[in-house]
């Protein structure tokens, strides 16, 4: 099949792809409200403005439709470098040439990489440009370019480590993807630690909380849930987005709870205090240990289901692609497509896990302040400020979705209200 063809081909498949993913998304009601809700605090028509509803509706529509399209565009990519022979080719135009061995492999990957991120930037860069034109993101073209310099640099130095590391693993034979995966489990633990205090600086700036009355007020909550953290950070995402979000990151000595500013100047103390108490809740229920007990299992299923996959893929269409054996270099595509539809697959459930997790530090929260207080509101400015979809239909949730919808944790936060007697806006 000539180039034009498998464009052709491509192209008649991402546009099929394009269709679905727009009935979806064009036939779903955003915010759509139970009736048993309608009129209570978690009825977004309460505290949307008509103009927010309707920016909300569409924001959502264009969000969700980025989302799902970009897996099969993805998928497109890698499958294009396979089936175009241009992985092939670049692996022999390498190493026919005079350049070290040691050269070789950080070359093809950088290609490789480069090509699939160049691809792709066509979504990346819709994504920014419908966040900044519904005035969520607050970023400048320049500030979002150096952003995803930084994504690229990090990107390509962990696919080349890790490559080099899988394909020296799978020369020794046997089962190379158990040792594999005994391999990635400290490199998981490794850059747990090291994102918060090696990484996230690189995007953003961390430091002290600008209140010390309220770190203090903070630090006081910390004390009662017996969590050893003598100081909260601030960080300076005004100059990113109107967002508002908080968060816990870390393990062991690297353990950091981070409010955005964006917080500080729209959230009231006790709106404040609320979603502090919510990280607080991850800590405590040791949601950072699960969380990286789950990457490790999650692992192990992927090298295990992916490897076997891998094997027979190579078996039955390595001879087409140019991939005579499963530690051929120019097969990094076929990798990289097999370990995205792996993670697509296991979206539903890793999304059900965190959900069930932030829903268990929400209740967390509540408990610990032992009120409702800023409960309520506080989910609605979230909502607001991020013109969320408060309740978004099911497939959604199943893919996307991270946390309870707005509704739910709203509704949440009344009923805790109601059972201890208090009042909420």
């Amino acid at each position: 099949m000539s180039t034009v063809s498998r464009l052709r081909m491509y192209g008649l498949w991402l546009a099929g792809c394009a269709a679905i993913v727009l009935l979806y998304v064009w036939y779903t009601s955003p915010n759509a409200v139970p009736d048993a809700y309608k009129g209570t605090a978690a009825d977004p028509f309460l505290f949307y403005t008509s103009d927010q509803l309707r920016e909300s509706a569409t924001l959502n529509a264009i969000r969700n439709g980025i989302f799902f399209f970009s897996w099969p565009w993805q998928w497109a990519i890698y499958l294009f470098l396979l089936t175009g022979g241009w992985s092939r080719a670049w692996k022999e135009r390498i190493e026919a040439g005079r350049l070290p061995a040691f050269v070789r492999l950080p070359l093809y990957v950088l290609l490789v990489y480069a090509v699939s991120v160049l691809l792709y930037l066509p979504l990346k860069i819709a994504s920014y440009a419908v966040s900044r034109g519904y005035g969520i993101s607050t970023q400048t073209a320049g500030s979002w370019l150096e952003d995803r310099g930084l994504d690229f640099v990090i990107g390509y130095i962990t696919a080349l480590a890790v490559f080099a590391v899988a394909r020296w693993v799978m020369s020794r034979g046997g089962r190379w993807w158990l040792r594999l995966w005994l391999i990635s489990v400290p490199f998981t633990l490794f850059m747990m630690y090291v994102e918060p205090v090696v990484i996230d600086p690189l995007y953003n700036k961390f430091e002290e909380l600008s209140d010390p009355t309220l770190e203090s007020a903070i630090l006081d909550l910390a004390g009662k849930a017996d969590i050893p953290a003598d100081r909260v950070y601030e960080v300076r995402m005004s100059d990113k987005t109107n967002a508002i979000n908080a968060y816990v990151s870390g393990i062991g000595s690297s353990l950091r709870i981070v409010l955005w500013d964006t917080a500080l100047t729209k959230l009231e103390r006790p709106e404040i205090m609320q979603i502090m108490a919510h990280e607080m809740g991850h800590y405590v229920k040791h949601h950072l240990e699960w969380s990286a007990i789950g990457a490790i299992g999650s692992s192990f299923a992927l090298l295990w289901i992916g490897g076997a996959v891998y094997k027979i893929v190579v078996r039955t269409r390595g001879r087409e692609w140019g991939i005579s054996r499963i530690t051929d270099m120019n097969a990094l595509p076929l990798i990289l497509l097999l370990l995205s539809v792996l993670n697509f697959v296991s979206l539903p459930v890793s999304n059900a896990v965190s959900r069930q997790a932030e829903a268990d530090a929400d209740r967390y929260a509540l408990e610990l302040l032992g009120t409702a207080d800023g409960a309520v509101s506080m989910h609605q400015k979230l909502a607001v400020a991020a013109l969320s979809d408060v309740n978004p239909p099911l497939l959604v949730k199943w893919l996307r979705s991270t946390h309870p919808s707005d509704m739910a944790r709203i509704v949440q936060a009344e009923r805790y209200a109601e059972q201890h007697g208090e009042t909420t806006p």
